[in-house]
C-alpha cells in the first residue's frame, strides 16, 4: 500500500488501522477516497487482520469535504465526486472484520458519514459531530441520513442534517452517536482494547456474523 499518499495502513498483532493522513484536517478529496477505499478493500482480504480501527491522527478525525475542491468542481465532476465518497464509505461498511471507528477532534459531513460506516464508535470527551453539510449550502446524501438515522433515530437526524448544528461528545454518547467516550489522549487505546477482544476469533464466523447484519438493511 505504499503508493497511497493520504492513507495509511499498518498492522500489529491482528489489528489493522486504516489511517487518515491529509492534514490538517484530513478533508475528503476525490483522491483521498479513492484511497481509502483501496485500503479499506485490503483490509477486508487480509488473513493477518481480525479487526480494524479507522483513524484519524490524535487531533482531527476528518472534517468532511475539501470545500476549496468541491467548489472548483463543474456539475458533472461534483456528482463523481458523491460517488467516490459514497464507495468509500460503502468500502468502509464492507470490511469483513468488526470495526472501529476512533474519534479525535472533529468528525463532519462526509467525516461523520465515514465514523457511521464502522460497526463501532470510540471518541475523546471534546470531540464534536456534526451533519454540516447544510451550512456550505450543500445537501447530504441519502446513503449518509440513512447511517445517521439508524445510529440516532430519525428526529435526531433530521434535527441533526436540518440545522447542520455540532454535537459534543457528552450528547453523542447520550443519543448513540458514539458507543463510548474516553479522554483525548486515550481515544486509540480505547478503540484498540475494544479491538483487540477479537483476537482470538474465528474469521470466517465473525465475517458472516458481520454480514447477517448487512443482510437484514
Amino acid at each position: 500500500m505504499s503508493d497511497l499518499e493520504f492513507v495509511g495502513v499498518h498492522v500489529h498483532d491482528g489489528i489493522g488501522t486504516l489511517l487518515l493522513s491529509r492534514p490538517p484536517t484530513n478533508t475528503l478529496t476525490r483522491q483521498m477516497c479513492r484511497e481509502i477505499a483501496t485500503a479499506a478493500a485490503d483490509l477486508s482480504a487480509r488473513d493477518d487482520v481480525t479487526a480494524v480501527i479507522v483513524f484519524g491522527g490524535h487531533e482531527i478525525f476528518c472534517a468532511g469535504d475539501d470545500l476549496p475542491e468541491r467548489r472548483s468542481l463543474t456539475a458533472e465532476e461534483s456528482a463523481v465526486a458523491a460517488d467516490v465518497l459514497r464507495t468509500a464509505v460503502d468500502a468502509v461498511a464492507a470490511i469483513s472484520k468488526p470495526t472501529v471507528a476512533a474519534v479525535t477532534g472533529y468528525a463532519l459531513g462526509g467525516g461523520l458519514t465515514l465514523a457511521l460506516a464502522a460497526d463501532w464508535r470510540v471518541s475523546g470527551d471534546n470531540a464534536k459531530f456534526g451533519a454540516t453539510e447544510i451550512l456550505d449550502g450543500l445537501v447530504a446524501s441519502s446513503g449518509a441520513s440513512v447511517r445517521l438515522t439508524r445510529a440516532v433515530g430519525e428526529s435526531r437526524a433530521k434535527d441533526m442534517v436540518f440545522t447542520g448544528r455540532f454535537v459534543d461528545a457528552r450528547e453523542a454518547l447520550a443519543i448513540g452517536l458514539i458507543d463510548e467516550m474516553v479522554a483525548p489522549d486515550h481515544v486509540y487505546d480505547a478503540a484498540l482494547r475494544w479491538a483487540g477482544r477479537f483476537a482470538g476469533s474465528p474469521r470466517a464466523a465473525l465475517a458472516a456474523a458481520k454480514a447477517a447484519f448487512a443482510s437484514d438493511r
